[in-house]
């Protein structure tokens, strides 16, 4: 049996995870070493050895997650303890938070910098999922079927949104729509839900406007300005934007060379965070970016093949949220440094510094290799 178990591992996926981690290592150490000294005071392998340290840990997690059954997740008590202790962390943020770019989104243990926001994508995925694929025989009903895990999806995205992380219940919300459009609900439930959201929205705009000081801060209204008129605004709100473009196009279809990147030397502003695709593009030009987009993409479509094959709802709308969440991170970073959408801060997966991100998105991809192996394993030995 364990044999059969082993075998039936898309071990295709496990090494677009390893490769992607390492290319990340390799760029956060080109992008981050000048940065680190200039501007943090630090050594200039500071950053690579601690994303080692947050590959090496996430890695432990990816795969405990791709050995465990996901099936287990369904259970009853373990949903409840998941959506407590995430409800917890983001309450206790309110008081104990650690600011950072004007959002008290961080808690700090032994050292490392944790945010519970990150891990509420998987829960929201997760819960979702379960409770969408026990709701199936009763689906289209409006009380019981559609309701309640939205409750819990709005609140969560209200409690991120206080932190102020706009950015991140953005990419929740977006995610749990995906797993309503694929959870085998009809069109006429979904349009409700519309109708619903509209409303709600008319309701709080006066309230939004009474806070509208507080939402749109003179910091996020600065990246709007940026992105609607970067050169405009090149000495000021569109700075990181510019600098963003020139880096992409330095680099060409060859790039630079690795380690030979400009805008690094303190012109962009995050180049191992947000930023660190325009200097994938200046190093490394075309291939470079290829090499990231087509890893990150190869995931995405075997994800939604996963999710296609599977015959259990659960692990079927699993796959589609683990997907979407990792296309539509991808996607918002890749718009933020190209100014295709304003910059959010949202980091590229696995390949940007980032202890919390990686390790959420390696939990979340080990759940999918872990669902993909049981798709293969019925399809090759349960016929």
């Amino acid at each position: 049996m364990w044999k059969k178990i082993i075998k039936s591992y898309d071990y295709s996926l496990i090494a677009a995870f390893i490769l992607l981690c390492l290319f990340g290592l390799m760029m956060v150490y080109s992008a981050s070493s000048v940065t680190a000294v200039q501007r943090y005071e630090v050594a200039s392998d500071y950053f690579y050895n601690k994303q080692k340290i947050h590959i090496m840990i996430a890695s432990f997690f990816f795969f405990i997650a791709a050995a465990f059954p996901y099936k287990a997740y369904k259970n009853s008590k373990f949903l409840f303890i998941m959506i407590a202790g995430i409800v917890g962390l983001l309450c206790i943020l309110a008081f104990f938070g650690t600011i950072s770019n004007n959002a008290r989104s961080w808690i700090r243990l032994g050292g490392f910098n944790l945010q519970p926001s990150e891990f509420a994508k998987l829960v929201i995925i997760i819960y979702m999922s379960a409770i969408y694929a026990k709701k199936q025989n009763y689906i289209n009903s409006f009380n019981k079927g559609v309701i309640p895990p939205i409750i819990l999806l709005v609140f969560l995205c209200m409690l991120i949104a206080a932190e102020p992380d706009f950015g991140t219940a953005f990419i929740i919300f977006v995610i749990g729509c995906t797993i309503i459009i694929s959870s085998g609900m009809k069109f006429k439930s979904m349009w409700k839900l519309v109708l619903l959201g509209m409303m709600a929205a008319l309701i709080l705009s006066p309230l939004i406007l009474l806070k509208k000081d507080q939402i749109f801060t003179e910091e996020k209204m600065s990246r709007i300005t940026g992105y609607l008129e970067p050169f405009e605004y090149q000495e000021g709100d569109g700075y990181h934007l510019v600098n963003s473009y020139l880096a992409i196009g330095s680099g060409g279809v060859i790039g630079r060379g690795l380690g030979q990147g400009i805008q690094k030397l303190g012109y962009l502003p995050e180049p191992h965070t947000d930023f660190i695709m325009a200097v994938i593009a200046e190093e490394l030009g075309v291939l470079g970016v290829l090499i990231v987009i087509g890893g990150l993409s190869f995931i995405v479509l075997k994800g939604i093949y996963t999710s296609i094959k599977c015959s259990d709802p659960f692990g079927s709308m699993m796959a589609v949220g683990i997907s979407s969440m990792i296309a539509i991170q991808s996607l918002i970073n890749l718009g933020g440094v190209t100014g295709l959408i304003p910059i959010t801060g949202v980091t590229l997966p696995f390949i940007s510094y980032g202890g919390s991100s990686l390790i959420l998105l390696s939990v979340s991809l080990g759940v999918l290799v872990n669902i993909s192996m049981f798709v293969k394993y019925e399809n090759l030995y349960k016929k």
